[in-house]
């Protein structure tokens, strides 16, 4: 039951945030939660993450606009860097109150709902034609990168940011989800760096057929979905982007997430 458990929310998950951009990591972590530590959990939501974005890149990559990798992705590493920095300083601030639903406290920290604020306002800008602004000059994309870097370092969750920002730019919905793959990846890779010594300090060899049941229901969720990209509509895309971002703020500014 452990298994299909995993594998179902491992797929889902995949399927769905293939065309969102973000959400995988938001989505399987609870579920690894119900049976492993929290370090664990993290560590292994964080390896099915990077190698699930690397199979997609395989299915999707030709389709990535390079110059806005360059042009957003590594400003939004470097955002994110600083972000996470900014956080540590900020770990001392008191949570703005809390919520008791039966045995779970639910804590509301200050900034998780400046980031769910944020998302929402973007939501709501996608869903509601009268409000999305034109399409900002692709000179802005280092700062966008930077912003929403900077405040997914806060958050922990700069795929929803990251996707938030680049659905405005005009890029074809292949594009956009490819070049969102790659930007991911290099977000992964620097997560995982500095999760090394966590991860080397778990015992996640015991752990393998769960891993590897979890990293193929996730590639198999995204092969589906892939299969049947040509049907779905960039505006449709940009929907689930927007209900997407709404589920996570609530996460956040309840402190779900």
């Amino acid at each position: 039951m452990d298994l299909l458990l995993i594998a179902a929310v491992s797929a889902a998950a995949s399927l769905i945030t293939l065309f969102s951009g973000f959400g995988l990591g938001t989505i399987l972590t609870p579920a690894f939660l119900l049976f492993f530590p929290l370090e664990t959990a993290i560590a292994l939501t964080g390896i099915v993450h990077l190698l699930n974005n690397l199979f997609k890149a395989a299915l999707l990559g030709r389709h990535t606009d390079w110059p806005t990798v360059l042009q957003f992705g590594l400003p939004s590493m470097a955002g994110a860097y600083f972000g996470a920095k900014f956080l540590l300083s900020l770990s001392s601030f008191p949570p703005l109150g809390s919520f008791a639903a039966g045995t779970l406290i639910l804590h509301f920290h200050p900034v998780k709902i400046i980031v769910a604020v944020l998302m929402i306002v973007f939501a709501v800008m996608e869903m509601m034609p009268d409000l999305r602004l034109a399409s900002p000059s692709r000179r802005q994309l280092p700062l966008g990168g930077l912003v929403s870097g900077f405040f997914g370092g806060l958050s922990g969750h700069q795929g929803a940011l990251r996707s938030a920002f680049l659905i405005r730019y005009g890029l074809e919905k292949e594009a956009f989800l490819a070049t969102g793959i790659i930007i991911a990846i290099g977000v992964d890779m620097t997560r995982l760096s500095q999760y090394a010594s966590r991860i080397l300090q778990t015992d996640l060899l015991s752990h393998w057929v769960l891993l590897a049941v979890a990293t193929g229901a996730a590639f198999l969720g995204a092969y589906i979905g892939s299969r049947t990209l040509s049907k779905v509509t960039h505006r449709t895309i940009q929907r689930i982007v927007a209900v997407m971002l709404i589920l996570i703020a609530l996460g956040l500014g309840t402190g779900l997430l």
